[in-house]
């Protein structure tokens, strides 16, 4: 799976509605990213998925709601109609605390928390082009998971900005610290993958 440039031109949410796929398209800024296949590897996708399983069952009875891929993330950045938003991202994970976010669309508005799983073919555009979105969007929390050499990165904004990465091994158990209660267990979301 590869993110393509899609054209040079400026783009807003109401162009992406035209010609946006069912999974993978993204806006940063107005540059359009379109996603090519092969669709993302098995690895990926069980990673994605314990990922989102324990984080919706820690947040279950709590108002804060957990979304997996694919779900449009609108992250206008002042007062600009939805229409004129431009960008959107698809993060693998996200979680919302505040149900104002949320749309018939998907969630417009900075999320509490991002993962993202990274693949060979897209890690460079989620830890440079949709980490910079997220940082100027003003999000909270931003995991970056490496599946193949077993890391996690998590960056926190600090004064507007995100602080130097923490780099833990995925081990033991790591807590969202924009949240309170979530816990990921790494020790059994990596049992439980068909290596």
């Amino acid at each position: 799976m590869n993110l393509l440039r899609r054209d040079n031109l400026h783009h807003t949410y109401a162009d992406y509605l035209t010609w946006s796929r069912d999974y993978g398209d993204e806006l940063v800024d107005g540059v359009a990213y379109v996603r090519e296949p092969p669709a993302p590897s098995r690895i990926h996708q069980e990673v994605v998925g314990e990922l989102y399983r324990q984080v919706a069952a820690a947040l279950d009875g709590k108002s804060s709601r957990a979304y997996v891929a694919p779900i449009d993330v609108r992250l206008p950045k002042s007062g600009e109609a939805d229409d004129n938003v431009d960008t959107l991202v698809q993060p693998d994970v996200v979680i919302v605390c505040d149900r104002r976010k949320l749309d018939e669309r998907g969630i417009c508005g900075v999320p509490d928390w991002v993962a993202e799983v990274l693949s060979p073919s897209t890690a460079s555009h989620d830890q440079i082009v949709k980490l910079a979105a997220y940082e100027r969007a003003g999000v909270p929390e931003v995991w970056l998971i490496h599946p193949t050499d077993r890391t996690l990165a998590i960056y926190r904004i600090e004064a507007g900005r995100y602080a130097r990465a923490n780099v833990v091994e995925l081990k033991g158990q790591t807590s969202v610290t924009a949240l309170s209660d979530v816990t990921v267990d790494w020790d059994r979301l990596l049992a439980n993958l068909a290596w």
